[in-house]
């Protein structure tokens, strides 16, 4: 208990304050016994801003200025995909432990590269894949747990919104990698393989809509549909199991998870060999209260923990890489037209 009220002071720096650093630096700096000494952007207008919201943070428009640091334990990396293996790299070379946003990295050599790095230095590092810390996705892990909807059948996820649109990844690692990481965790596996149909509509190179359906071990059946061109924002799950069905909405402010008392079941009464009579059941619709934290400031306190405890972090760099293996394999089924790609 006394460590609990007195914690091991962390001292942290945040690399990138556009869009999730600031959110960031309130989480951990609202944090006991946390502190975000330096902020680092190479917009010195931005800087200017998280000066004014948080005096105690020094900004710096010299990222290296945080990784040599001496008194910095750890380092937050909020900045475009494509500099995350330079960064996290020389940030795991120094010493420091790495909270790093998704996906890990920009293609799976370098992810794998930077899950190397940290293991052999022995350095934390996490992935912040941030609805692994849903109140809303943490209980329909628990109803998988306890088998609450018998066996699972199927999954099915819409992550939909008009924009923003990001010209650094497409919309499939900027968004699918979230209901990857769900799906996994979920699952407690990883697919199999992948079948994937994507298009450019608006700008070059990358894919803006994106339909993809994943093989999970035991049959399940996985789909995602992402996209920035959609008149609706949308961030919802479906799971379809043998004894019921549940679905999560994460913009429901009546509550985000709704329980259907529904399945197929077959007729007992066989008329003839081989006959059977499949007869729909339908049940009572739970909502069960879920308390509602903010997702962002349960990954901090989690990534904290691991930092004082010397820890693997729920979504570390091992979970961060098999994310990005899969989102490797969408791109390369995407390339082959939506062949199925078996995922090694």
């Amino acid at each position: 208990m006394s460590a609990a009220r007195n914690p091991r002071p962390v001292y942290i720096g945040v690399i990138g304050c556009g869009q999730w650093g600031p959110n960031h630096i309130r989480n951990f700096n609202g944090q006991p016994g946390c502190r975000v000494l330096l902020c680092a952007d190479i917009d010195r207008e931005r800087l200017g801003r998280m000066k004014g919201l948080h005096p105690q943070t020094r900004g710096t428009p010299d990222y290296r200025e945080i990784i040599d640091h001496p008194y910095l334990d750890a380092v937050v990396v909020a900045t475009p995909t494509g500099t995350h293996h330079r960064i996290v790299s020389e940030a795991l070379a120094a010493g420091k432990d790495v909270l790093v946003e998704k996906p890990l990295a920009d293609s799976l050599e370098r992810a794998r590269a930077l899950e190397g790095i940290a293991r052999r230095r022995k350095r934390i590092l996490m992935v912040g894949h941030t609805f692994l810390f849903n109140s809303g996705i943490r209980r329909l892990k628990e109803y998988l747990r306890a088998g609450t909807l018998g066996r699972v059948y199927s999954l099915n996820a819409t992550r939909t919104n008009l924009g923003p649109i990001r010209n650094d990844v497409s919309a499939t690692w900027d968004l699918a990698s979230h209901d990857i990481s769900i799906f996994n965790y979920l699952l407690g596996a990883q697919p199999r393989s992948v079948s994937a149909a994507g298009e450019r509509f608006v700008q070059k190179g990358l894919e803006d809509v994106a339909f993809i359906t994943l093989s999970y071990p035991k049959k399940v059946l996985a789909n995602i549909h992402v996209s920035w061109l959609n008149p609706r924002k949308v961030r919802e799950i479906t799971i379809v199991g043998a004894s019921s069905m549940i679905v999560w909405d994460d913009l429901d402010g009546a509550g985000p998870i709704r329980i259907y008392d529904k399945k197929v079941v077959r007729q007992g009464d066989y008329r003839s060999f081989g006959e059977f009579q499949l007869l729909i059941k339908e049940g009572d619709l739970t909502m069960p209260r879920v308390e509602l934290i903010e997702p962002l400031r349960a990954q901090a306190e989690h990534f904290l923990e691991c930092v004082r405890r010397r820890r693997q972090p729920l979504s570390n760099g091992r979970t961060g890489v098999e994310v990005v293996r899969v989102l490797a394999a969408i791109d390369r089924s995407m390339r082959k037209n939506g062949a199925p790609v078996a995922i090694g």
